[in-house]
């Protein structure tokens, strides 16, 4: 079962997605966001689960699929594939790193960092171990 649809994506206020472009959107989204969760809702019914954590979980599917509307790329090899410096002739750049002061031997994750603002507190980031 998808865990959102383009209408809830569109009522959260998002721009409109054609119905192919969401689907391969929320697919990989969904992927994305049950690795980080460690799959609970593949082993647990979203629908049947409480109401706040049922919201923000969708509300962090609809972040990352739009990440991937605004950086174009759903992989984390196009994420990465940009060069950090460009130069031609005497003129050099460096693009900006948020991850290292020095712009170098950065990676950029291909989850949103805004999911974590859904996800924080529901319970859906738990590392421990169970008893």
């Amino acid at each position: 079962m998808a865990y959102l649809t383009n209408e809830e994506y569109r009522q959260m206020g998002y721009d409109f997605l054609n119905e192919p472009e969401f689907t391969n959107l929320l697919n990989k989204a969904s992927a994305v966001l049950d690795n980080v969760t460690r799959r609970f809702y593949v082993f647990n019914e979203l629908e049947k689960d409480y109401e706040f954590r049922k919201n923000a979980f969708k509300h962090a599917v609809a972040c990352q699929i739009h990440y991937f509307v605004e950086t174009g790329e759903t992989t984390s090899e196009g994420l990465n594939n940009m060069p950090q410096t460009l130069s031609m002739g005497r003129t050099s750049l460096t693009f900006a790193s948020n991850y290292s002061a020095t712009g170098k031997n950065e990676s950029k994750s291909l989850l949103s960092d805004d999911v974590y603002m859904y996800l924080e507190g529901t319970g859906l980031l738990y590392r421990g171990v169970g008893s």
